[in-house]
């Protein structure tokens, strides 16, 4: 199927027709399920299901999941994600007190090797929830030792203190995603931005050379080849290791809608240009997510 169709739903413009590359027919219901149960028993989130993830049934029936923390309900309103949101001042978000202890009682249930934790962003805590990232980082790893753990943390609003408290529980990589290219970011994060988002990289390189970092980005609503490897290279110099890169798809019709599906021969093209950059792995294709086979990737280097 050529990835440049279009197909035109009632009165509104033309968008592009979902490509075979895209598809994912296998379906693992019962994986699905028994894991669902598991996480719920707990009073557990995972961004597998809270941002309908398409790779959901593929990673719940190899055993794996990406926790997270904070709460299920998002004070940020970014147009890409599905993630439920709230605004700070409306309703109050408590933290769950056995939240961490339930992660590492789960990843070990589920004996991983490697474990992803991620949050919402809560603008509405004065840590912006650091604390609770590295309780749950330490119960973790006081559950399996020999596991490696990767979190996937909000900006913080910048605050270095916030970021200090995550890095001092020792991750063994550290993940924030850029998201999109500065041009998109008043529509795709409205909330956020782009030089705080590298400059947060950043310091998590100064402040702990030993731990791994990492970001990612999703193409396809509207940005420029030439934008995506201007992004590689702003990565590359805050000497981030690790990139991946992936299609984005819209969730829900609230959400902001596809402009192009890329084809994969030019998310091939962009692990060639960011492996010359230096980079020590490009995770790069149509299915690829920031923690999509974040373990393999691990081994990979």
């Amino acid at each position: 199927m050529d990835g440049g169709s279009l197909v035109r739903i009632g009165a509104g413009p033309a968008r592009p027709r979902l490509p075979g590359w895209l598809r994912r027919p296998e379906t693992h219901f019962e994986s699905v399920t028994q894991l669902k149960n598991g996480l719920r028993r707990l009073r557990l989130h995972t961004v597998c299901e809270s941002a309908r993830c398409p790779n959901i049934h593929e990673c719940f029936h190899r055993g794996t999941a990406t926790f997270m923390i904070l709460g299920n309900l998002c004070t940020r309103g970014c147009g890409f994600c599905a993630v439920p949101k709230g605004a700070p001042g409306r309703q109050q978000f408590p933290l769950d007190p056995e939240e961490p202890a339930n992660v590492a009682r789960m990843a070990r249930q589920m004996r991983l090797r490697y474990v992803v934790i991620t949050s919402v962003n809560r603008d509405d805590l004065p840590d912006g929830g650091a604390g609770h990232f590295a309780r749950t980082i330490r119960e973790v790893r006081a559950a399996l030792p020999d596991a490696r753990i990767e979190v996937l943390v909000p900006d913080f609003c910048g605050q270095a203190d916030s970021l200090q408290v995550v890095l001092e529980a020792a991750p063994d990589v550290f993940n924030h995603n850029v998201e999109t290219v500065p041009r998109l970011y008043r529509r795709v994060r409205p909330q956020a931005d782009y030089r705080r988002s590298l400059d947060l990289l950043a310091f998590a390189r100064k402040f702990r050379p030993e731990t791994l970092t990492k970001s990612g980005l999703m193409v396809g609503l509207g940005e420029e080849p030439a934008e995506v490897e201007q992004v590689l290279e702003d990565l590359r110099r805050a000497q981030v290791d690790i990139v991946t890169i992936g299609q984005y798809l819209q969730p829900t019709r609230r959400n902001l809608p596809v402009v192009e599906y890329v084809p994969p021969e030019r998310f091939a093209a962009w692990r060639t240009f960011g492996l010359a950059l230096g980079f020590r792995e490009v995770f790069s294709g149509p299915l690829v997510r920031s923690s999509y086979m974040a373990e393999r990737v691990w081994q990979a280097l």
